[in-house]
């Protein structure tokens, strides 16, 4: 049973230290997970590469990150997160995002032939996903308790923005660190960016200890207690928990935009240099920087737009437009004349600025409509969801560019699952708002 002082408010600057400790594996999560996004061109010519993988291949190793998360380990590992804290469960799940990782990099740098190298990289792939997928439930859950007197979505906003740079990082510096251009990728040059990765990983998980100590001295300080056997009705875990959720329309709705939302920025910017160069005839070195404004553009605008949604309230306003903002993007992308980088650079801003509108208010409006005591198995609930989409959708993408010689044509086809997929989030968010409205 959880006891607690209902008074106790921690420091402001133990809040902010706090924050920056959760941020920095969440930092070298993203670096790893975007790690080939703007490199992805080159697996269209798997014979330029030591390592032998082709567009399928890599499409199957980016979507599996969420096969365990579909086949029950996000709601399996947010009920863990409910039942035994975040410290206890969070610390597995860091363990498990670092120990995939290196797994992972083995597939890519070990010289292995190339079947054992792609299933040995995808498992590791499916053990980092699991891992960063409840490790970012544990963060999300933390945020919610160290901030729930104030500043929630400009927390969340920051913890967003700050990860998101690792993203923004790894699209700028992969083609550097493989050392594009180049007529031919050795296993050493393709496997650098999982090393550097993984390094960030393991400080990230250093991090993590610190964090959880002073967890542990909130919980003391807050007079916060556990005793093993004496679980009250009110605090235990139930299975009807999930049952409630489900029967949260608002919740389900949320969890619906997560997935088509987040399909039309995250699963297009794992092949965004793919789309980009055939697209707007430009170099790869100039492609990786517009993909790379989706990340900048959220550092820059989800602290900013978290602290409106703070002040200003009207959530489901700003998913609404940010959703609008992502369809409107991928339009451009989709339709503005051949060969004019203006349109593709004007495309990925709106991509951007809806990537940073949507989850600003999203994410925070889930302690609102779910009791706290369920809040581990909430955003797994929605992560799960999530992952259905991030899952499928890279593997379909894939697919898409190594069954065709026609660049431009497999671009038109990627980009009407995106359109699609931008034309579903439009319309969920328009009934948040209407069902916001009602009360």
């Amino acid at each position: 049973m959880a006891m607690e002082n209902n008074s106790f408010k921690a420091g402001k600057v133990a809040c902010w230290v706090a924050l920056a400790c959760l941020v920095v594996p969440m930092f070298a999560s993203y670096f790893f997970d975007d790690m080939f996004s703007t490199v992805s061109h080159l697996f269209q010519t798997p014979d330029s590469l030591a390592l032998g993988w082709d567009s399928r291949d890599l499409g199957n190793f980016i979507g599996d990150y969420s096969l365990l998360c579909i086949c029950g380990g996000l709601i399996i590992g947010g009920i863990l997160l409910d039942i035994f804290g975040i410290r206890i469960m969070g610390s597995v799940f860091v363990g498990m995002m670092v120990g995939g990782a290196a797994l992972a990099y083995y597939g890519v740098a070990g010289g292995l032939p190339k079947e054992s190298a792609v299933a040995i990289g995808r498992i590791g792939r499916m053990i980092f996903g699991l891992g960063s997928e409840i490790a970012g439930v544990a963060v999300t859950r933390s945020i919610a308790k160290w901030f729930k007197n104030g500043n929630m979505s400009l927390a969340m906003g920051l913890q967003l923005a700050i990860a998101r740079a690792g993203t923004g990082i790894a699209l700028i510096a992969a083609p550097f660190i493989v050392g594009i251009p180049k007529d031919f990728y050795s296993l050493a040059d393709t496997a650098r960016p999982a090393l550097v990765g993984l390094a960030l990983l393991l400080v990230g998980g250093i991090v993590w200890a610190l964090f959880v100590s002073m967890d542990r001295r909130y919980d003391r300080e807050a007079g916060i207690t556990y005793r093993r056997g004496e679980v009250t009705a009110e605090n235990a875990f139930s299975f009807k928990d999930i049952l409630s959720l489900l029967k949260n329309s608002r919740f389900v709705m949320i969890g619906l935009l997560c997935v088509t939302f987040y399909c039309c920025v995250s699963s297009f910017k794992k092949f965004g240099t793919a789309v980009v160069i055939p697209r707007f005839g430009i170099e790869a070195s100039a492609a990786g920087t517009m993909v790379a404004m989706i990340p900048f553009f959220t550092i820059l605008f989800t602290p900013l737009f978290g602290a409106l949604v703070d002040k200003v309230g009207h959530a489901a306003r700003w998913m609404v437009g940010g959703s609008f903002s992502v369809l409107a993007g991928h339009v451009i992308i989709a339709f503005a004349p051949q060969g004019v980088g203006f349109y593709g650079y004007l495309g990925i801003a709106l991509l951007g600025i809806g990537y940073s509108m949507v989850p600003s208010a999203m994410w925070p409006s889930v302690p609102r409509i779910v009791p706290e005591k369920s809040l581990g198995t909430a955003y797994s609930l929605i992560y799960w969801i999530q992952n259905l989409g991030l899952f499928f959708v890279p593997k379909v993408v894939g697919r898409i560019f190594a069954s065709s010689e026609n660049l431009l044509a497999s671009v038109a086809r990627v980009e009407w699952i995106f359109l699609t997929l931008g034309v579903c989030a439009v319309i969920l968010a328009f009934l948040l708002l209407r069902s916001f409205r009602r009360v």
